[in-house]
């Protein structure tokens, strides 16, 4: 295929996210990703400097979609919050690999400071401000990405429910047991589920 006289930085974050959703991050290197865009890896260098570069564009990329417009005021702010995380959770969740980069990389996302920044006013509007306000954010952030790979990764689905179920009720009674109801649970189910556990308790 031949190269592009010119590319943005927009067209090598997609290439990147191709080779992200294809490969996983273990496949993400500056060859592929020069592949991908049909060039050699010394032409990629052209317009990024390494690979650090690459995964601060995809991160930016897949969180750009994210919806940070305050929601309607005239809701509760557990509500308000509730659907700021699902818009986070249904942007990344379609590409559960770069998870692990938005830790890296939020700091320089202008989306990730954008959703952090809206979300911040609606829990200084519940009263949750200084310290505590720092914890309920970390806390908020963590629960969505840490739930956004245990969907994808150990799905309640999957077959490590299964085995778990049928551990030997003598050495782990609840265990086995909490497998067994593990298996109706479905994700949306598990999600909302935990996020009004941690919102029930930021509202004591």
């Amino acid at each position: 295929m031949p190269r592009p006289r010119s590319l943005t930085h927009a067209q090598v974050a997609s290439a990147t996210l191709t080779v992200i959703d294809r490969d996983g991050l273990a496949g993400l290197t500056m060859r592929a990703v020069a592949e991908q865009l049909g060039m050699s890896t010394m032409a990629l260098y052209r317009y990024v400097d390494d690979r650090e570069e690459l995964e601060q564009l995809v991160v930016e990329l897949v969180l750009s979609a994210v919806d940070t417009t305050p929601p309607a005021p005239d809701t509760s702010w557990r509500d308000r919050i509730e659907v700021m995380v699902g818009r986070l959770r249904d942007t990344v969740g379609a590409h559960p690999s770069v998870v692990p980069l938005t830790l890296t990389h939020r700091h320089r996302s202008p989306s990730v400071l954008r959703w952090s920044e809206t979300v911040l006013g609606i829990l200084t509007e519940a009263g949750i401000v200084g310290e505590r306000r720092v914890i309920a954010l970390r806390g908020l952030l963590a629960y969505v990405i840490g739930a956004i790979q245990l969907e994808h990764l150990g799905a309640l689905s999957g077959q490590g429910t299964v085995a778990i179920s049928e551990l030997p009720q003598a050495s782990f009674p609840y265990m086995a047991e909490t497998a067994r109801y593990a298996a109706g649970v479905d994700a949306d189910q598990e999600f909302r589920g935990g996020l009004t556990i941690l919102l029930r308790g930021l509202d004591t």
